[in-house]
């Protein structure tokens, strides 16, 4: 490994040498293929850390005397916290023009079928659960987004902070369009109540786990609890669950060819997120000197968020017997997401 100003103890050009010490690219970091992304450049060692480059320790400390960033955010160890690349290479810049098309989007969708008038033409029964349903959902969505929020801020490195941050923004983008969908489409169905969403995200007995569920993980004090909690156990279990095996294929035959399109996104969103949440627990779960403690951690952690999100998406189930036309069982789907969540694990080497 190349030395750095910290092994050497002296800033001064020419005492270390870094990874591209002998070009004019000005890169201190060793990129994951022959060279480097523009991702890389965008993001590592954008954080500072004194292990690597600063030799007069932290710039800023709190007045406990902890650095900006402390390893103690987290119970999950590693040799190396900056060796995580995210998959799908997400910066600020790229970021934000794929939330913009997906925007873009979405209202061009709702403005085309208000046009239309294919609101008018929803189901009865669809109807009333555009309300309570879907709207009872955007809760969870904006919990969860809230949730990474908050988890980003003790990440160790700009690396788990970007896909962390980023997988907030989706979820909270989510909750927006949900939102603002539902608000258009009351303006031409009478008899709309927007409050009917919250009302039954705090007091249907069929929500309440789902918000044990959610409301767990915002207290989780553990940002890779958090993480891990949300795209390895909740998603499959219950989130794709919801918005896949529910909404997304009960729509159309209810005479809804409005609310796949809204919510298709989220379903992109949940693959990026999960791959990446996938290659950051794999690399901890397999390093070298922590790997095996840090399994055990996660097993604990699929154990307690597993049992939350088992608990939410059975008390979900009357939902899929409402609508008039049923296409989908809920038995099937749930079968799905079993088979899901055993995938997503067995590549991690864990287990229900």
């Amino acid at each position: 490994m190349p030395a750095t100003s910290s092994s050497v103890g002296s800033g001064a050009a020419g005492a270390a040498l870094f990874a591209d010490s002998d070009s004019r690219k000005y890169r201190y970091f060793d990129p994951k293929g022959q060279r480097a992304t523009h991702y890389e450049d965008m993001t590592v060692d954008v954080q500072p850390d004194p292990e690597r480059y600063l030799i007069q320790d932290w710039i800023i400390s709190f007045a406990d005397g902890k650095g900006a960033y402390v390893k103690q955010n987290t119970a999950a160890q590693s040799s190396n916290w900056h060796a995580f690349r995210a998959p799908d290479q997400e910066w600020e810049r790229t970021h934000y023009q794929r939330q913009s098309k997906i925007e873009t989007m979405v209202q061009s969708v709702i403005n085309n079928a208000r046009k239309s008038g294919a609101p008018k033409t929803f189901d009865k029964a669809w109807v009333k659960i555009l309300q309570t349903q879907l709207g009872g959902w955007k809760h969870a969505e904006f919990g969860l987004g809230t949730s990474l929020m908050q988890a980003q801020r003790y990440g160790y490195t700009q690396m788990i902070n970007n896909a962390t941050l980023t997988n907030s923004s989706y979820k909270l983008r989510l909750a927006q369009d949900i939102t603002l969908y539902l608000a258009e489409i009351g303006m031409d169905l009478s008899g709309w109540d927007d409050e009917l969403g919250k009302k039954t995200w705090l007091e249907d007995k069929n929500w309440q786990g789902t918000r044990e569920a959610v409301e767990t993980i915002m207290g989780a004090t553990d940002y890779l609890e958090q993480y891990f909690a949300i795209n390895i156990i909740f998603e499959p279990l219950v989130g794709e669950a919801f918005r896949s095996g529910f909404l997304m294929q009960i729509a159309a035959a209810n005479h809804d060819f409005i609310t796949p399109a809204v919510i298709s996104a989220a379903e992109a969103d949940y693959e990026r997120n999960l791959a990446n949440t996938i290659d950051l627990m794999h690399l901890l779960a397999n390093d070298e000197k922590h790997g095996a403690t840090n399994k055990k951690l996660f097993q604990g952690w699929v154990k307690k968020h597993g049992a939350l999100a088992d608990k939410a998406a059975i008390g979900l189930q009357p939902i899929w017997s409402m609508p008039h036309s049923k296409p989908v069982a809920f038995a099937d789907v749930r079968a799905k997401s079993e088979e899901r969540i055993g995938q997503i694990l067995g590549e991690l080497g864990l287990k229900r």
